[in-house]
């Protein structure tokens, strides 16, 4: 597959806008979130991008996939369908309602309730497969084949990620001299268009993913894309075995860090978001906020250490951090209680 361009998402923005939310920018209070280590710790805002259409940055790409289509003329009357863990379902699922399009949307059967119920209410056709995304994957590529539907896909796809990637110029428009994006890695469809517009603009790039679900992270040590075991807090949303090329290609360039943080730190940024900001996000949204708020340390020795991996991000004096809060398809119900001690 070809490396995304920053023109890829030059042309993505001119599809979809007017048709998507341009994301919001708000401060964020970092130091009263860092409770472990306070201090200057540079200027932060969250980018808001969970109040998007379907609660995810996935309208984004959904969009900028079906009227590519469109425009050329390659939609079938049989409609389109796709794989997720919920939120680029959902998102396609909208999508494809706005513009008249049939949607059919393969779930891992633990997907959750809030995410199908929400997908039944767009109209798409719903199925629960199996108990990870590879599962529902391939049952998605099957029905594909079988009717002839427009195969999307929930992140490895050029025009998915070029989608993902126009985030970066509209946060710009808001923090001038932006020195730094923080974004959570699943398979690293928002991480490459993000990564490849931040390149653009000699602007760095943290991909942030849990200890136990670290796809991009473990291309990077082994060389190449390999498959990884999923069992995480956030692999609801983060839960992809496998990154993309372009995820990796993106990884290798300069100004671009990979970071792991455990489950607790996770939890605790999410909840630390309730309590300052009153913000709810799903955990992999969290996941983001946790690489500056967990307290630097060592990793355990059966985790691998490549060479560019940290288990925090901790911003310079005056550096200007945005931090992408992706998605809040959850339920709020479970920030009422405070984080458990979870396993590091």
């Amino acid at each position: 597959m070809p490396h995304l361009a920053y023109g890829d998402i030059k042309s993505a923005a001119d599809r979809i806008t007017g048709h998507v939310r341009p994301v919001a920018v708000a401060p964020l209070d970092l130091d009263a979130m860092r409770t472990a280590h306070p201090g200057e710790s540079g200027q932060v805002w969250a980018a808001l991008e969970f109040i998007q259409h379907t609660g995810s940055f996935k309208a984004r790409g959904a969009v900028n996939f079906l009227r590519f289509h469109q425009e050329a003329g390659t939609l079938p009357d049989s409609g389109v369908t796709i794989a997720s863990g919920g939120n680029a379902g959902l998102a396609c699922a909208w999508a494809a309602r706005r513009q008249g399009v049939t949607a059919t949307v393969f779930l891992p059967a633990n997907a959750p309730t809030v995410k199908v119920d929400k997908l039944r209410s767009y109209g798409a056709t719903v199925h629960l497969v199996g108990e990870q995304y590879a599962e529902a994957l391939a049952a998605c590529e099957a029905f594909a084949e079988d009717i002839g539907a427009l195969a999307s896909h929930a992140y490895d796809h050029p025009l998915i990620a070029a989608g993902a990637g126009t985030l970066l110029d509209e946060i710009r428009r808001q923090i001038p001299d932006l020195d730094t994006v923080v974004v959570a890695v699943g398979g690293g469809g928002l991480f490459a268009g993000v990564a490849t517009a931040a390149q653009h603009h000699g602007i760095r790039t943290i991909a942030v993913e849990p200890q136990n679900c670290r796809a991009l992270n473990a291309a990077l040590e082994a060389g190449e894309l390999v498959d990884v075991t999923v069992d995480s807090v956030a692999s609801d949303s983060l839960g992809a075995r496998r990154t993309t090329s372009m995820a990796l290609h993106a990884l290798r360039q300069e100004r671009t860090h990979s970071v792991l943080v455990p489950d607790s730190a996770i939890v605790t940024a999410r909840h630390a978001l309730w309590e300052h900001h009153r913000i709810a996000v799903e955990h992999g949204a969290a996941t983001a906020l946790a690489a500056l708020t967990a307290c630097p340390r060592s990793l355990p020795d059966t985790t691998p250490k490549p060479e560019q991996t940290r288990t925090s991000y901790t911003p310079s004096p005056g550096e200007r951090v945005a931090v992408v809060l992706c998605g809040a398809n959850t339920d709020p119900a479970s920030l009422l209680t405070p984080p458990g001690d979870l396993s590091q």
